[in-house]
């Protein structure tokens, strides 16, 4: 009789386990199996992790305050599946060479360990092979970086095969330089004289272990590059056919977490996955807004941006990210209940800028406004049929503007939970493409 258990994550940081029991009876090669299942759960401790920044470096490096791109960090930890028990600045002109922080600050933070407890510590920007080994060393706990944080959360999230691939891709390209720090025990040989190994094929020169994964790591990274180019001849050939059907396509673009999957399933009336947390969605999502008399509208949502996004996983997905490419329109959706909506707005435009697309018009959506301001101000002058300028106006006037508009980039102020706006919204995709607004739309 065999045993084994596959187990998955639980929200109570338990993993749900399912025993599967086989019996086995041998008929000559055939092995024939019933399986049988119970379940049982095994209580995993919640990793507790401990936040350190630099104070001046990483303002002037992604243009937020580090107060809030801690407050983002730590919110990734939690998404994670860790909490935060502590965290720590230093006030540093540019990262130390190999410490990241000083070795007074690393002091404390080890000294902090007997009232915090922490399991990892977790910095905000990315660290180098040689820092984050040292770093180890010197805390003795795993030590991670906001790159390898996100990467563990789009490894979570990855629910295709296309994100898989991606996500997977991301993840060796990370990995491949930090070999060294995996492996302290570079002597171990596989082969090689007086290894006392006499198996075919192993005899020779040898080679460490490092170099055998970096060799299975560059492989796998080959391979993967090439599923993911079946993947993209794939996604070719579907933009090519909408082209040829000559529909309208609308991409959402925004930060993380500022509503954009939300707005899709209030605007095209579709089944939508949300949540209130980074990087929800990583897969191009497509739905049809149907407007009476017109071919519709093509909407996509696609992966939110965020500041310090890992090089890695911009190249990794940059399958997906050419869907942006063919949009008749790029719709960047802001979130209004963001203290530092300037900031992201701004790292969102230079992501656009770094992906070549700042030929595509954009309409700009503040979404979540229900948060600015009472619904009975609201509702005094944002009917189904408002005029959209003179709904500016009015915000305007009660001083919630949130950017100035120019000739190039209108403002939509909308609420995708409460429904807010969002005719005003297809009305104005209507006028954009067909000349014409819909205050009757059918959603499908």
């Amino acid at each position: 009789m065999k045993h084994f258990a596959v187990c998955e994550n639980s929200r109570r940081g338990a993993d749900i386990c399912h025993e599967f029991i086989f019996d086995e009876v041998l008929m000559g090669s055939v092995s024939q199996r019933r399986p049988k299942t119970k379940t049982y759960s095994i209580e995993v401790p919640i990793e507790k992790a401990y936040l350190v920044a630099l104070e001046g470096w990483s303002e002037s490096e992604s243009g937020m305050p580090v107060e809030h791109s801690l407050r983002e960090l730590g919110r990734l930890v939690r998404t994670a599946g860790g909490t935060v028990v502590g965290r720590a600045t230093q006030r540093r002109p540019k990262p130390h060479p190999a410490h990241y922080i000083g070795k007074g600050k690393i002091e404390e933070i080890v000294e902090s360990r007997s009232i915090s407890d922490y399991t990892m510590v977790v910095f905000d920007d990315e660290l180098s092979p040689t820092q984050q080994l040292n770093l180890e060393k010197a805390f003795g706990v795993k030590v991670l970086d906001r790159s390898a944080l996100i990467l563990d959360i789009f490894a979570q999230r990855a629910r295709t095969k296309e994100a898989s691939l991606q996500v997977e891709l991301a993840q060796h390209e990370y990995l491949k330089p930090r070999l060294r720090g995996q492996w302290q025990h570079l002597s171990r040989t596989v082969g090689g004289p007086g290894s006392g190994n006499t198996a075919i094929g192993t005899r020779g020169p040898g080679e460490t272990q490092l170099e055998t994964d970096r060799r299975l790591i560059d492989r796998r990274i080959s391979r993967l590059r090439k599923a993911i180019t079946g993947v993209r001849k794939h996604r070719v050939l579907q933009r090519e056919r909408r082209l040829r059907e000559g529909i309208p396509v609308v991409a959402l673009v925004g930060y993380t977490n500022a509503g954009k999957s939300s707005l899709l399933k209030s605007l095209a009336g579709a089944e939508v996955f949300t949540a209130d947390a980074p990087f929800a969605t990583l897969d191009p999502l497509t739905r049809r807004l149907e407007l009476r008399g017109h071919p519709g509208i093509l909407l996509t949502d696609t992966v939110g941006f965020m500041q310090k996004l890992p090089p890695q996983l911009i190249s990794a997905f940059q399958t997906t990210l050419e869907e942006l490419s063919t949009a008749s329109l790029l719709m960047h959706v802001i979130d209004a209940e963001s203290p530092v909506f300037e900031t992201q707005i701004s790292i969102v435009n230079d992501t656009l800028t770094g992906l070549a697309l700042t030929d595509i018009p954009i309409l700009t959506v503040v979404n979540k406004s229900d948060l600015l301001f009472r619904k009975s101000e609201y509702e005094s002058f944002a009917r189904d049929n408002a005029d959209t300028l003179m709904l500016n106006t009015e915000l305007d006037k009660l001083g919630l503007n949130l950017i100035s508009p120019n000739e190039n980039n209108e403002l939509i102020y909308v609420s995708a939970t409460e429904g807010w706006g969002i005719n005003q919204l297809r009305n104005r995709l209507g006028y954009e493409f067909f000349g014409s607004s819909f205050g009757d739309t059918d959603q499908v």
